[in-house]
């Protein structure tokens, strides 16, 4: 069997043992609806006043927590056998959450105002066994955002193909954008290349997808390994250039940044695939006026980019089951997806899973047509599944040869597969 370095991580929360612990611990009466987010402060303001609504609609109240880090404080609590009555965060998520009896199954029909959401909305929240573990609650596709005003002074268009877009990063590094006439003090890319959560596999992914290749493709539970494809090997040499090649288009330290949202800001690169959750930050700087959002530049594989979910889980160790309930409809109302878009802070809605929602209506902004746009042509990474041990063993793979800029690339995605492959099997998961 394949030696894998994030091995030790595979069942973060303790698998079977810990589901049994949690369900055997003892229900202590209590007044308010205890509610999680992964959030950080501008997000917390706008989930503050989400449930201030629905406390003063239904009498309920919300004891509220945001945290950046969520994982390792839920750990502690599921340690305790204390969860959280409701935990709002990524979907990526629910399958280890589930599989370690953190989360409680529901039935959508159950769940009033289920039939305004999508039947993609609810497919994301099924595991493989057919179950339900979730309520969507919000959904985005990653987007491509550019200096519009660099792009301008240079003289180019909107790049449509990805050698446009190398041109126009290329550009961005070597022609001096910003007009400060300082060489090599801007750069064509800004790429969040931290292995924290795995969180560069999630940037690596729609690179991966418009060049043709993938990490694995399959559904319902059922996957097979194609990191090590002839259509993934070339796609990862092509991404690997954008590090190594000369002149690097990524600014330094990309491969251990945790957020790249700084040197797209702060007026050092030009070019960043990432989430609408940015509009806020970049229209305070660089300026709204200085960049534009557009849907992903084509490769040889096409414009597909990743799908980002939010979902709403139960606790396992919850005395408040109606209140649960009752909070979940009323996130996916009108009423709350409306507020989750418009209520002062960081959006945390960003298109509405509610359908009879128009996003670019209720924001009364185009860019939102765009990112509503790309959703239609993204894919959700497997969530049917434990993907986290996957995901991570992809963040920390792709780091190390895009460090080392002269390895065996065939080979260490050789490795990576076997140990993708050998991940899946013992969840019943390789096809």
């Amino acid at each position: 069997m394949s030696k894998n370095p994030a091995q030790s991580r595979r069942s973060i929360w303790g698998g079977a043992a810990l589901a049994a612990m949690l369900c055997s611990s003892t229900s202590i009466a209590q007044e308010a609806l205890e509610v999680w987010s992964r959030s950080g402060p501008q997000a917390a303001e706008t989930y503050k006043a989400v449930f201030e609504a629905f406390t003063e609609k239904t009498g309920i109240p919300v004891e509220y927590l945001a945290t950046v880090e969520f994982e390792t404080q839920l750990q502690a609590r599921a340690a305790a056998r204390d969860l959280p009555d409701v935990l709002i965060y990524d979907q990526a998520s629910m399958a280890a959450y589930a599989t370690a009896g953190m989360v409680l199954p529901i039935v959508p029909e159950d769940i009033s105002g289920h039939d305004q959401l999508s039947e993609a909305s609810w497919d994301s929240v099924r595991m493989a066994d057919g179950a339900y573990y979730g309520v969507p609650f919000s959904q985005h596709a990653q987007i491509t955002f550019i200096r519009s005003d660099w792009r301008k002074k240079l003289g180019f268009e909107v790049p449509q193909t990805h050698d446009e877009l190398i041109a126009l990063a290329t550009a961005f590094a070597t022609q001096d954008p910003d007009g400060s006439g300082v060489d090599a003090d801007t750069y064509g890319m800004a790429v969040p290349g931290t292995t924290d959560r795995g969180f560069f596999t999630w940037w690596l992914s729609s690179y991966m997808m418009q060049r043709g290749g993938s990490f694995v493709e399959g559904a319902d539970g059922k996957y097979a390994v194609t990191v090590n494809s002839p259509e993934s090997v070339a796609a990862v040499e092509w991404i690997q250039n954008l590090f190594c090649g000369s002149p690097s288009l990524v600014q330094p330290g990309a491969l251990t940044n945790a957020s790249a949202t700084p040197f797209f800001a702060e007026n050092h690169a030009g070019i960043y695939q990432t989430g609408p959750y940015a509009f806020a930050n970049f229209d305070r700087a660089p300026g709204k006026d200085k960049y534009e959002v557009v849907i992903a530049p084509a490769g040889p594989g096409g414009k597909t980019t990743l799908t980002e979910r939010t979902s709403i889980y139960f606790g396992a160790t919850s005395s408040m089951p109606e209140e649960q309930k009752a909070l979940a409809e009323f996130l996916i109302s009108p009423e709350a997806q409306t507020l989750g878009m418009t209520a002062p802070g960081q959006p945390v809605v960003r298109l509405p899973v509610n359908t009879t929602l128009d996003a670019a209506e209720i924001y009364g902004d185009e860019r939102w047509t765009v990112v509503a746009e790309q959703l239609e042509d993204s894919e959700l990474m497997p969530s049917d599944i434990d993907f986290t041990t996957a995901r991570l063993d992809i963040a920390e793979t792709f780091q190390a040869m895009f460090s080392q800029c002269t390895g065996d690339i065939q080979g260490s995605l050789d490795g990576l597969a076997g140990r993708i492959a050998d991940e899946l099997s013992m969840q019943d998961a390789l096809q």
